[in-house]
């Protein structure tokens, strides 16, 4: 009897019973997580730690404006999480941390920004198919062979030919001189400046490398005097450029330019304002400002992290944009789908517009600017995707 009232009184229960089930268990075989982990590896403390935090805001600022938006992959809300790693700038300690991502299960990093780093770590990442996406500009970064390798900007083949034609033709000058920090990017980048002012029928006196903390320079400004340099070409820090800047005051050499690289573009870099001549800068990575939806970024950033962005926070924020878009057009979470719609995808970047990326993972958009630092400021003088 208890039975029988059992199947009178839940009869429709039992019959949803078989698909209630069915749609757990199709829930339970997603293949989207509840919660997708994206990895930052950068430089988070020592000299770099301002531009290596600026990359990490920009990563933080993009995730909290889709988590808050409802991010959603194949139609199943998600949350994303940034798991965040200090590489120190050291190549040893880069592939520390790419290993403690791997671990960590991220699903794509952004990382890293020096070459030498991003180089050494790029095969622990392509040995899991975690897509890498670097703002290192060293060329061999994507020559490597592997296929998670994918920069943001230009590459430093681009920006050498803009360093030694800019040098050549607007510095008005006969004597140069070619300096380099002994990384992987910054020897790299002087070489294929001074290639070109070769080219350019440019006569560079002097040519010398150091490692990347040197800041000891009273020698080099008494060589640089007797050479009668005129324009330094330099991939040198900013820390290490003031320090030059101030050992060519000791020795009266100021009637000099200096143009630099993207390490040399930055707002401390203001304190040799006056100091020589003149101050120039090369970057691939181009200022906020200089795009229409600048504004809008600028100001959510400084509201955020009250500062503007020290060098290319809208990068990294537009990356992971990007890089959200692939997983949603690949409609899952899996490193290699994501790597595959990243190789097709022409996304939309709220700042620069769009990044799309060639075979190799070059970006196909990147272009180089000139800089020069007037009253305290760096305004833009040239830029440029064919020089």
């Amino acid at each position: 009897m208890k039975n029988s009232i059992a199947r009178r009184r839940f009869p429709l229960a039992l019959a949803l019973l078989p698909t209630l089930v069915a749609g757990a268990l199709l829930s339970g075989c997603s293949k989207v997580p509840d919660t997708i982990k994206i990895g930052v590896a950068q430089p988070l403390s020592g000299p770099l730690g301002a531009l290596g935090q600026d990359l990490l805001n920009g990563v933080n600022l993009a995730v909290k404006e889709l988590n808050r938006d409802g991010f959603m992959v194949d139609g199943k809300r998600v949350q994303l999480e940034v798991v965040s790693v200090d590489d120190k700038a050291d190549a040893a300690t880069g592939k520390q941390v790419a290993q403690q991502l791997v671990d960590a299960g991220v699903v794509a990093v952004i990382g890293h920004l020096n070459s030498g780093v991003s180089i050494e770590a790029a095969p622990i990442y392509a040995a899991k198919d975690i897509a890498q996406i670097a703002i290192s500009t060293n060329p061999k970064f994507t020559q490597l062979g592997l296929n998670s390798t994918f920069r943001m900007v230009a590459n430093d083949t681009l920006q050498a030919r803009a360093i030694g034609s800019f040098a050549a033709t607007q510095l008005s000058a006969s004597r140069y001189a070619a300096l380099d920090d002994g990384t992987p990017y910054g020897k790299g980048l002087t070489d294929g400046a001074a290639a070109q002012l070769k080219a350019e029928n440019k006569e560079v006196v002097v040519r010398k490398s150091f490692d990347d903390k040197t800041v000891e320079f009273d020698a080099l400004a008494g060589e640089l005097k007797a050479a009668r340099v005129e324009v330094i070409v330099s991939t040198l820090n900013d820390f290490q450029a003031l320090a030059l800047l101030k050992a060519l005051q000791k020795v009266g050499h100021t009637q000099v330019k200096l143009l630099g690289g993207d390490t040399v573009k930055t707002t401390d870099m203001a304190k040799g304002a006056g100091l020589i001549e003149g101050l120039y800068a090369t970057s691939p990575v181009l200022e906020a400002k200089e795009f229409t939806t600048g504004k809008p970024f600028l100001e959510k950033y400084i509201d955020a992290f009250q500062k503007p962005p020290a060098y290319g926070g809208h990068y990294s924020y537009d990356s992971t944009y990007v890089l959200t878009a692939a997983m949603q057009k690949a409609k899952s979470a899996d490193p290699k789908d994501i790597i595959k719609a990243m190789r097709t995808i022409n996304g939309y970047a709220p700042v620069i517009g769009t990044m799309s990326w060639d075979d190799k993972g070059e970006q196909r958009y990147g272009a180089v600017g000139v800089y020069e630092l007037r009253g305290g400021a760096w305004e833009l003088r040239m830029r440029s995707d064919r020089w």
